[in-house]
């Protein structure tokens, strides 16, 4: 099981959840639009909170408050 990534918590209204990969729990990525393959741990659970678009990333989408 993959711990709640920060841009859960936060509130992205892009953040997709977890994507299954294969056959074992190991192989579950986070994803949104702008990381369909995978969300990186930097952003996931780190530090950055993407507010501006990375050079690795799909598109130009960036975190995004969801509506309450």
């Amino acid at each position: 099981m993959i711990p709640q990534p920060k841009c859960h918590s936060r509130g992205c209204m892009n953040f997709g959840g977890a994507k299954w990969l294969g056959a074992t729990e190991d192989s579950e990525v986070l994803v949104c639009p702008a990381f369909p393959e995978g969300i990186p741990d930097r952003i996931a659970f780190g530090k950055d909170k993407h507010l501006e678009v990375a050079p690795d990333q799909t598109g130009d989408i960036i975190f995004e408050k969801a509506k309450e």
